[in-house]
């Protein structure tokens, strides 16, 4: 058994808070009789900041207003309105990532009213575990906003979990008195942001891939919905299923409405637009457009046209082949297993023999790695033209630059799958 100190460091991650900042939002109508997104909560307050700190800040928090409501200024009072979750990145003038999860609901009252948006601010990307989170924030506003601060404070002062452990947090709800709400992360951090119901509920299997093969090559792609949750989940459902690879370019799930020439970029972007601005977004050319909204006449609204030759053909039925365990009805957790074990084959198959081709000098040393020869040791021919292509990416150079960074004696989750994989073929290979 670990002693006590060390079992509750493995419990926990690295020491970080659960979230930056809750902030609520809601429009607000101005002299000119328009509604303007405004911040109406904050929690925590953040006080004894130099002058640069509050102008980054200031900064940060105009650019929540307009992800809680990308549509804009076009805003009135209503008596119904779905609740809807969904979630966007923020990125750093130094490159650094943070995750923005955001609820917009009507609070209860009667009659014609705004709606609000609860948006958290962290470090973590983990979507389901801050969904939970948000369900508990719209009960306690269903009493008083004031109910909400004591079970932030008390989930701004627990550790986050480490993955597959729990944190239990005491909070009281009027009529319910006090509760243990338990959070639990997933034991597959990289799949911990992603709901893939919502990718395969909207395209096909054959659609999936032609987007995961313009993906692969860093092009445009722009996607297209009525609602936020179904931009920001298929795009982060994408996004994940390039593991161990990271997309290192724009990635927007909502585009606001005033960030829309963001889609004239000449550089690779993943772009998520609502339907009501999907004429703005369509007149570019040499890109993806992915229309997902239900009763379209067609998916592809445009395309570079080679979407469904990138993949090697025979890696890429084989990816049809595994995805074939899934059905409609298929779980979260069924989808978690069966998608990644059909797509991280793909890059095992193709790049799993890039260790051999860093060089060191001495074990720990800086490797050097052998681009020519590691395209070259690929026997398939289909696979070396998509290889050769794949290397020149960006999120190829990143994976190998900390791979040549890192001392040879340290494997890496994508190693460890590699490894799994291997033993697998040779035990197929010996029932043969």
């Amino acid at each position: 058994r670990l002693p006590k100190k060390k079992a509750k460091e493995q419990r926990y991650a690295s020491g970080q808070f659960f979230f930056e900042y809750l902030v609520v939002v809601r429009p607000k109508k101005t002299k000119d009789g328009i509604y303007e997104p405004q911040i109406i909560y904050q929690f925590p307050k953040k006080d004894g900041m130099v002058r640069f700190q509050k102008e980054e800040e200031e900064k940060t928090l105009k650019a929540l207003t307009l992800f809680c409501f990308p549509e804009g200024v076009n805003w009135a009072p209503l008596t119904e309105y779905s609740s809807e979750t969904f979630s966007f990145v923020l990125t750093d003038v130094d490159g650094t990532r943070k995750n923005g999860y955001c609820r917009r609901l009507l609070p209860d009252g009667k009659g014609a009213r705004l709606p609000e948006a609860y948006c958290i601010i962290s470090n973590l990307a983990c979507f389901g575990l801050f969904s939970k989170i948000f369900d508990e924030v719209e009960q306690r506003r269903k009493f008083s906003m004031a109910m909400i601060y004591p079970f932030m404070q008390s989930l701004r002062e627990s550790a986050f979990p480490a993955p597959g452990h729990t944190v239990n947090i005491k909070s009281f709800i009027p009529e319910r008195g006090t509760e243990i709400i338990s959070l639990t992360r997933p034991t597959d951090s990289w799949l911990e942001h992603v709901d893939f119901r919502t990718l395969f509920k909207c395209l096909s299997d054959e659609e999936v891939l032609q987007v995961f093969a313009a993906t692969v090559l860093e092009r445009r792609i722009i996607f297209i919905a009525d609602e936020l949750g179904t931009l920001s989940q298929v795009i982060h459902a994408v996004a994940v299923l390039l593991y161990p690879f990271i997309w290192q370019h724009t990635l927007i799930s909502i585009v606001p409405e005033i960030l829309i020439d963001v889609v004239m970029a000449p550089t690779p972007y993943l772009l998520g637009v609502q339907k009501s601005l999907a004429d703005q977004a369509t007149d570019q050319t040499e890109l993806l457009v992915v229309d997902l909204s239900e009763g379209r006449k067609e998916t592809f609204i445009k395309c570079m046209g080679d979407e469904d030759t990138i993949l090697p053909h025979k890696l890429k039925d084989e990816i049809k082949q595994a995805l074939s365990a899934k059905n409609e009805n298929s779980s979260l957790e069924e989808l978690n297993r069966v998608v990644p074990e059909a797509f991280l084959p793909f890059f095992i198959k193709t790049v799993g023999h890039y260790s051999k081709y860093i060089v060191r000098n001495g074990k720990d040393q800086r490797g050097e790695f052998k681009r020519i020869n590691f395209c070259k040791a690929i026997e398939s021919k289909s696979t070396r033209r998509f290889v050769k292509t794949f290397v020149q990416t960006q999120m190829f150079d990143l994976f190998i630059q900390e791979m040549e960074q890192r001392p040879a004696s340290q494997d890496g989750l994508f190693d460890k799958k590699i490894a799994e994989y291997q033993k697998r073929m040779k035990e197929k290979a010996k029932k043969i």
